[in-house]
């Protein structure tokens, strides 16, 4: 899976270990999902164009590089997905925000889409879905193609963790996507869950379990 990148920084490593542990309470819990979140944003920006302009400093007139003007979206997949964007936007402020509503059928695993509002000019934009959990696959795959229906071209995922059945099925299906992880976990269960996973992230981050 070329397009899969785990990002294994010592720092994400230890907060997701954090954030593993069933004792860590919702308001550390969602803090940890945005540091997490902010230092990852590292990671997938990591190939943005730059372009050279001339400044002056209070010593001489010298070259810097700028961000070359690539506008970015981020997208969360609802609910859970809210809570890795403000990190995100710690590092990009400028970028336009979109919203993926999606449920799964608890009877066949499959996504239902139930709201999407994205920027008019997504086509134009990087974007980046923001999901802490990437289980069976399903879900993501419904927010790529839904986003992909809507004139995206450019697309990356960022994850807390993955389970390598979904991770497989996403790639299969959109092998164009960047794919950024905290981790790749063992599987996931027979109710979608993924192990040894984290538990359910919109529950932890929202105090509803």
């Amino acid at each position: 899976m070329s397009n899969v990148t785990v990002v294994s920084h010592p720092l994400i490593q230890h907060k997701l270990t954090m954030l593993r542990d069933k004792n860590t309470s919702s308001k550390d819990f969602r803090e940890l999902v945005r540091e997490i979140a902010m230092l990852m944003a590292y990671e997938v920006t990591r190939n943005l164009q730059l372009k050279d302009i001339e400044i002056e400093t209070p010593i001489i007139k010298t070259t810097g590089k700028v961000l070359a003007g690539e506008d970015i979206a981020i997208v969360p997949v609802l609910r859970a997905g809210l809570g890795m964007v403000d990190g995100m936007l710690d590092l990009i402020p400028n970028a336009k925000i979109g919203h993926i509503g999606l449920y799964r059928n608890e009877e066949t695993l499959e996504p239902v889409e139930y709201y999407c509002k994205l920027p008019s000019d997504i086509g134009n934009r990087i974007v980046i879905i923001t999901e802490p959990m990437l289980s069976t696959g399903g879900s993501m795959n419904g927010a790529i193609a839904l986003l992909k229906k809507h004139g995206a071209k450019k697309i990356k995922s960022i994850h807390l963790v993955c389970a390598p059945e979904g991770l497989k099925k996403v790639t299969d299906a959109h092998p164009d996507v960047e794919i950024y992880t905290a981790s790749i976990d063992e599987k996931f269960n027979d109710i979608g869950y993924i192990v040894p996973g984290l538990g359910d992230a919109g529950d932890r981050l929202f105090g509803t379990k």
